[in-house]
């Protein structure tokens, strides 16, 4: 169940991107069009974060010292352009211009991600 709302989170931070950053859109043409094209882009996203984020973190991790976290924001950014290539690649309608809309892309879907996390319960035990 904690999956399935983390995907849920990451598909609405990816909506709110879509419509607040100019160089990402969703051109499904339809309402459930959309929705299904925010799940699929939503775990793919996960995906990507679980297998291939610790990889950079580690082997970035000199630059992450060196620019004091700030690395992280370019890793994100990059990170989100690649999932939007992979989407592309299996004909998912979502799209990320380049780079600096994934960049601010990145920052829209972390934060509005943070703040749902925020009103939605954990629901691991305590």
């Amino acid at each position: 169940m904690g999956i399935l709302i983390r995907v849920v989170i990451t598909a609405i931070a990816l909506w709110v991107a879509a419509i607040v950053v100019p160089g990402i859109r969703i051109s499904s043409g339809g309402t459930w069009g959309d929705i299904l094209a925010l799940a699929l882009m939503a775990l793919i996203v996960a995906v990507i974060n679980a297998f291939l984020k610790p990889v950079v973190k580690v082997v970035g991790c000199p630059l992450y010292i060196l620019t004091l976290g700030l690395f992280a924001l370019v890793v994100n950014g990059l990170l989100l352009w690649f999932a939007s290539w992979i989407a592309e690649q299996l004909s998912i309608p979502f799209h990320v211009d380049g780079f600096w809309p994934a960049f601010w892309g990145a920052i829209i879907v972390g934060v509005v991600s943070w703040l749902l996390n925020l009103v939605v319960p954990d629901a691991r035990p305590s």
